[in-house]
Protein backbone atom coordinates (compact mmCIF):
# COMPACT_ATOMS: atom_id res chain seq x y z
CA UNK A 1 0.00 0.00 0.00
CA UNK A 2 2.93 2.36 0.45
CA UNK A 3 4.03 4.58 -2.45
CA UNK A 4 0.71 4.00 -4.19
CA UNK A 5 -0.67 6.89 -6.21
CA UNK A 6 -4.05 7.36 -7.84
CA UNK A 7 -7.39 8.69 -6.61
CA UNK A 8 -9.20 6.37 -4.17
CA UNK A 9 -12.95 6.54 -3.66
CA UNK A 10 -13.68 5.48 -0.09
CA UNK A 11 -16.66 3.13 -0.39
CA UNK A 12 -19.22 2.20 2.24
CA UNK A 13 -18.57 -1.50 1.76
CA UNK A 14 -14.91 -1.15 0.89
CA UNK A 15 -12.76 -4.15 0.12
CA UNK A 16 -12.87 -7.34 2.13
CA UNK A 17 -11.94 -6.64 5.77
CA UNK A 18 -8.26 -7.27 6.46
CA UNK A 19 -8.34 -6.97 10.23
CA UNK A 20 -10.65 -8.14 12.97
CA UNK A 21 -10.64 -8.54 16.72
CA UNK A 22 -13.08 -10.09 19.23
CA UNK A 23 -14.85 -8.39 22.13
CA UNK A 24 -16.04 -6.10 20.67
CA UNK A 25 -16.32 -7.33 17.10
CA UNK A 26 -14.28 -5.06 14.84
CA UNK A 27 -13.66 -5.05 11.10
CA UNK A 28 -11.67 -2.76 8.90
CA UNK A 29 -9.81 -2.19 5.69
CA UNK A 30 -6.74 -0.02 5.15
CA UNK A 31 -6.84 1.60 1.70
CA UNK A 32 -3.49 3.33 2.04
CA UNK A 33 -0.56 3.43 4.45
CA UNK A 34 2.50 5.65 4.57
CA UNK A 35 4.61 3.95 7.24
CA UNK A 36 7.38 6.54 7.01
CA UNK A 37 5.10 9.14 8.60
CA UNK A 38 2.77 6.78 10.50
CA UNK A 39 -0.35 7.48 8.42
CA UNK A 40 -3.26 5.16 7.59
CA UNK A 41 -6.47 5.73 5.60
CA UNK A 42 -9.32 3.25 5.74
CA UNK A 43 -12.73 2.17 6.94
CA UNK A 44 -13.54 0.70 10.36
CA UNK A 45 -16.61 -0.73 12.08
CA UNK A 46 -17.23 -2.00 15.58
CA UNK A 47 -19.97 -3.18 17.86
CA UNK A 48 -20.52 -1.36 21.17
CA UNK A 49 -17.46 -0.06 23.04
CA UNK A 50 -16.90 1.66 26.36
CA UNK A 51 -13.18 2.30 26.60
CA UNK A 52 -11.19 3.19 29.67
CA UNK A 53 -10.12 6.81 30.07
CA UNK A 54 -6.78 7.14 28.25
CA UNK A 55 -4.62 9.34 26.04
CA UNK A 56 -5.80 9.01 22.45
CA UNK A 57 -3.01 7.35 20.41
CA UNK A 58 -3.36 9.22 17.08
CA UNK A 59 -4.24 12.47 15.43
CA UNK A 60 -7.41 11.40 13.66
CA UNK A 61 -10.08 12.58 11.23
CA UNK A 62 -13.21 10.42 10.96
CA UNK A 63 -16.51 10.47 9.11
CA UNK A 64 -19.40 8.52 10.65
CA UNK A 65 -21.28 6.44 8.10
CA UNK A 66 -23.57 4.64 10.54
CA UNK A 67 -24.21 4.75 14.27
CA UNK A 68 -23.12 7.34 16.80
CA UNK A 69 -20.37 7.78 19.39
CA UNK A 70 -19.70 10.01 22.38
CA UNK A 71 -16.28 11.29 23.40
CA UNK A 72 -15.91 12.09 27.10
CA UNK A 73 -13.17 14.55 28.06
CA UNK A 74 -11.25 14.88 31.32
CA UNK A 75 -14.07 16.90 32.91
CA UNK A 76 -16.71 14.33 32.00
CA UNK A 77 -18.21 16.46 29.22
CA UNK A 78 -19.56 14.41 26.32
CA UNK A 79 -19.15 15.36 22.65
CA UNK A 80 -21.67 13.34 20.61
CA UNK A 81 -21.00 12.54 16.96
CA UNK A 82 -23.94 11.38 14.85
CA UNK A 83 -24.35 9.59 11.53
CA UNK A 84 -23.23 11.81 8.67
CA UNK A 85 -20.94 13.98 10.81
CA UNK A 86 -17.17 14.29 10.64
CA UNK A 87 -14.84 14.98 13.54
CA UNK A 88 -11.19 15.11 14.50
CA UNK A 89 -9.34 14.00 17.61
CA UNK A 90 -5.96 15.42 18.69
CA UNK A 91 -3.32 12.91 19.66
CA UNK A 92 -2.64 12.39 23.39
CA UNK A 93 -5.73 14.16 24.72
CA UNK A 94 -7.35 12.18 27.57
CA UNK A 95 -10.64 10.82 26.28
CA UNK A 96 -13.07 7.95 26.75
CA UNK A 97 -14.76 6.53 23.66
CA UNK A 98 -18.34 5.30 24.26
CA UNK A 99 -20.74 3.82 21.73
CA UNK A 100 -23.79 1.61 21.86
CA UNK A 101 -24.42 -0.58 18.87
CA UNK A 102 -22.65 -0.66 15.53
CA UNK A 103 -20.44 2.22 14.41
CA UNK A 104 -19.02 2.47 10.88
CA UNK A 105 -16.49 5.14 9.94
CA UNK A 106 -13.96 6.31 7.38
CA UNK A 107 -10.72 7.37 9.03
CA UNK A 108 -7.30 8.89 8.57
CA UNK A 109 -4.91 8.46 11.50
CA UNK A 110 -1.42 9.86 12.02
CA UNK A 111 1.15 8.66 14.57
CA UNK A 112 4.59 9.90 13.50
CA UNK A 113 7.39 7.46 14.38
CA UNK A 114 9.75 8.74 17.05
CA UNK A 115 7.23 11.16 18.54
CA UNK A 116 6.34 10.04 22.06
CA UNK A 117 2.77 10.19 23.38
CA UNK A 118 2.09 12.41 26.34
CA UNK A 119 0.85 10.44 29.33
CA UNK A 120 -0.37 13.52 31.18
CA UNK A 121 -4.07 12.78 31.77
CA UNK A 122 -4.51 16.26 33.24
CA UNK A 123 -4.33 17.74 29.74
CA UNK A 124 -7.48 19.31 28.35
CA UNK A 125 -9.03 18.81 24.95
CA UNK A 126 -11.94 17.14 23.24
CA UNK A 127 -13.23 15.87 19.93
CA UNK A 128 -13.91 18.60 17.36
CA UNK A 129 -17.09 18.08 15.32
CA UNK A 130 -17.09 19.82 11.92
CA UNK A 131 -20.18 21.94 11.27
CA UNK A 132 -20.40 23.67 7.88
CA UNK A 133 -22.84 26.34 9.07
CA UNK A 134 -20.71 27.19 12.10
CA UNK A 135 -17.55 27.34 10.00
CA UNK A 136 -18.97 29.51 7.22
CA UNK A 137 -18.39 32.87 9.01
CA UNK A 138 -14.75 31.89 9.43
CA UNK A 139 -14.08 31.32 5.73
CA UNK A 140 -11.14 33.47 4.63
CA UNK A 141 -10.22 34.21 1.02
CA UNK A 142 -7.03 32.48 -0.08
CA UNK A 143 -4.41 34.87 -1.40
CA UNK A 144 -3.15 32.41 -3.98
CA UNK A 145 -6.36 31.64 -5.86
CA UNK A 146 -5.89 29.17 -8.70
CA UNK A 147 -7.59 27.52 -11.65
CA UNK A 148 -9.51 30.66 -12.57
CA UNK A 149 -11.65 30.45 -9.46
CA UNK A 150 -11.85 32.00 -6.02
CA UNK A 151 -11.17 29.86 -2.94
CA UNK A 152 -11.90 30.34 0.77
CA UNK A 153 -10.70 28.29 3.71
CA UNK A 154 -11.65 27.84 7.37
CA UNK A 155 -8.95 26.03 9.36
CA UNK A 156 -10.32 23.94 12.25
CA UNK A 157 -7.35 21.98 13.53
CA UNK A 158 -3.57 21.77 13.25
CA UNK A 159 -1.88 18.93 15.11
CA UNK A 160 0.98 19.45 17.55
CA UNK A 161 3.53 17.96 15.18
CA UNK A 162 2.58 20.49 12.52
CA UNK A 163 1.98 18.07 9.65
CA UNK A 164 -1.81 17.53 9.74
CA UNK A 165 -4.55 20.10 9.18
CA UNK A 166 -8.34 19.78 9.12
CA UNK A 167 -10.84 22.35 7.89
CA UNK A 168 -13.48 23.43 5.38
CA UNK A 169 -12.68 24.72 1.90
CA UNK A 170 -14.87 26.43 -0.67
CA UNK A 171 -14.30 27.24 -4.32
CA UNK A 172 -16.10 28.86 -7.21
CA UNK A 173 -15.89 27.27 -10.67
CA UNK A 174 -12.25 26.40 -11.41
CA UNK A 175 -9.91 23.96 -13.12
CA UNK A 176 -6.42 23.33 -11.76
CA UNK A 177 -3.37 22.33 -13.79
CA UNK A 178 -2.49 18.68 -14.31
CA UNK A 179 0.40 18.11 -11.91
CA UNK A 180 1.68 15.82 -9.13
CA UNK A 181 -0.26 16.22 -5.87
CA UNK A 182 2.09 17.52 -3.18
CA UNK A 183 0.21 16.26 -0.09
CA UNK A 184 -1.98 13.41 1.15
CA UNK A 185 -5.62 14.54 1.34
CA UNK A 186 -8.94 13.06 2.40
CA UNK A 187 -11.80 15.18 1.04
CA UNK A 188 -15.47 14.87 2.03
CA UNK A 189 -17.72 16.77 -0.37
CA UNK A 190 -20.32 18.87 1.44
CA UNK A 191 -21.99 20.61 -1.50
CA UNK A 192 -21.53 20.98 -5.22
CA UNK A 193 -19.54 18.60 -7.38
CA UNK A 194 -15.81 18.15 -7.89
CA UNK A 195 -14.18 16.12 -10.65
CA UNK A 196 -10.64 14.82 -10.23
CA UNK A 197 -9.06 13.94 -13.57
CA UNK A 198 -6.04 11.63 -13.55
CA UNK A 199 -3.14 11.64 -15.98
CA UNK A 200 -4.47 8.61 -17.87
CA UNK A 201 -7.81 10.34 -18.51
CA UNK A 202 -9.78 8.63 -15.72
CA UNK A 203 -12.34 11.07 -14.30
CA UNK A 204 -13.65 10.66 -10.74
CA UNK A 205 -16.81 12.65 -9.98
CA UNK A 206 -17.60 13.35 -6.31
CA UNK A 207 -20.81 14.86 -4.99
CA UNK A 208 -22.31 15.57 -1.55
CA UNK A 209 -21.53 12.80 0.92
CA UNK A 210 -18.75 11.27 -1.20
CA UNK A 211 -15.29 10.84 0.31
CA UNK A 212 -12.09 10.75 -1.73
CA UNK A 213 -8.46 10.15 -0.86
CA UNK A 214 -5.68 11.49 -3.06
CA UNK A 215 -2.16 10.29 -2.16
CA UNK A 216 0.90 12.47 -2.57
CA UNK A 217 2.42 12.06 -6.02
CA UNK A 218 -0.88 11.44 -7.85
CA UNK A 219 -0.78 13.35 -11.15
CA UNK A 220 -4.21 14.94 -11.41
CA UNK A 221 -6.32 18.00 -12.11
CA UNK A 222 -9.26 19.19 -9.99
CA UNK A 223 -12.23 21.06 -11.42
CA UNK A 224 -15.73 22.22 -10.57
CA UNK A 225 -18.38 23.81 -12.78
CA UNK A 226 -19.82 25.81 -9.90
CA UNK A 227 -19.48 26.50 -6.20
CA UNK A 228 -18.36 23.49 -4.17
CA UNK A 229 -17.40 22.87 -0.55
CA UNK A 230 -15.48 20.13 1.17
CA UNK A 231 -14.18 19.13 4.57
CA UNK A 232 -10.55 18.12 4.31
CA UNK A 233 -7.87 16.36 6.29
CA UNK A 234 -4.41 17.07 4.88
CA UNK A 235 -1.17 15.37 5.86
CA UNK A 236 2.00 16.97 4.53
CA UNK A 237 4.88 14.46 4.36
CA UNK A 238 7.33 17.31 3.78
CA UNK A 239 6.79 18.71 7.28
CA UNK A 240 9.21 17.20 9.79
CA UNK A 241 7.38 16.53 13.08
CA UNK A 242 8.72 18.00 16.29
CA UNK A 243 9.83 15.26 18.67
CA UNK A 244 9.90 17.15 21.99
CA UNK A 245 6.15 16.99 22.69
CA UNK A 246 6.07 15.32 26.11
Amino acid sequence: MEDRTGVIRLGRDGAAPDCDAPLPEQNGHVYFEDAAIGMKVGTWSSTGIRQTFQAYPHDAFMHVLDGCVSMLDGDGNATPVEKGQSFCLPRSIPVRWEQQGLLHTFFVTLSPPGVADSQDVSQRGSAIVLDADALEPGLVAEQNAFGGGKQRDSLVFTNRTGNMTVGMWETSAFESAMQPFSIHEVAQIISGEITILEEDGTAHVFGPGDVAFVPKGTVCSWRSKGTARKFYAIVDPKVTPHTDLQ
